[in-house]
């Protein structure tokens, strides 16, 4: 149950990194028509797409953990025999999880204390900065708890997407 749940938070991730991007494109396309089509640049439209773009990292970023296409020390790993080869592992995913709650605790400090500021472009708290960040730490402790299980069971995490 919780693989599956898992599953789905990595796909409803991947969308929506995915119309992230998309909204991305469309902000700079928007922004650079305005400016030598209608000789009017929106102010709004850079900094927009370089939110967006925060957010496509995070969760872009949280994908990537959950289906392991971080960079990993895979090939030293598995030179070693059987038994350290699965405590590495978890080493590797329990060490993940921490960076994760890391981020989780850092990014939250950072958008409390800036919460009340305003983005001068945007009428947004100047704290949804490091929202994505809090996201994708909450993200990767969940994925890397999800490989942490899967391996004390002996099994694989599928990637979301296949």
């Amino acid at each position: 149950m919780y693989t599956k749940f898992c599953a789905g938070l990595s796909r409803l991730s991947l969308m929506l990194a995915v119309a992230g991007l998309i909204a991305v494109v469309l902000c700079v396309q928007y922004q650079v028509i305005g400016r030598y089509v209608f000789n009017d640049t929106p102010t709004w439209a850079e900094a927009l797409s370089m939110l967006l773009v925060l957010f496509v990292t995070a969760f872009g970023l949280a994908v990537g953990v959950r289906d392991a296409g971080h960079i990993g020390l895979e090939s030293m790993v598995a030179l070693l025999p059987q038994v350290w080869r699965h405590r590495i592992e978890l080493l590797i995913h329990a060490l993940v999880g921490l960076f994760g709650a890391l981020m989780v605790h850092g990014g939250w400090r950072w958008m409390a204390a800036k919460w009340g500021e305003k983005k001068p472009m945007l009428p947004v708290p100047d704290g949804i900065d490091y929202l994505p960040l809090v996201i994708a730490g909450v993200l990767i402790v969940l994925f890397s708890i999800e490989h942490i299980i899967a391996l004390l069971r002996g099994e694989d995490v599928v990637p979301a997407w296949n």
